[in-house]
């Protein structure tokens, strides 16, 4: 039992020390500049770079629901919608509708 609650302590130990590096770093990053602008595209960037990958494992299903997916993003501009579009999409077709 105390090998449980060790455990317990220094996950919660290493998680509050996680989130408050995050809080202590995040007041240190620049507000404007060629960095802030870096850092505002990387999550778009992250989920393009995953996407593409994965498109180019998959097949023509994985194909179409990416079309599908960029045809929703580049008319409504909105990454719900578009994220929406593409799981949809990708059910569907892999459900044989």
């Amino acid at each position: 039992m105390t090998e449980t609650w060790t455990l317990i302590l220094g996950l919660a130990a290493a998680t509050f020390a996680v989130r408050l590096s995050g809080y202590l770093l995040g007041r240190r990053l620049p507000d404007h500049g060629h960095w802030a602008r870096g850092l505002q595209a990387l999550p778009g960037c992250l989920i393009l770079s995953l996407v593409t990958y994965l498109m180019m494992q998959g097949g023509p299903q994985e194909w179409i629901a990416g079309s599908a997916a960029l045809l929703v993003a580049l008319l409504t501009r909105s990454l719900p919608l578009t994220m929406i579009a593409g799981i949809a999409a990708i059910c569907l077709l892999r459900a044989g509708f």
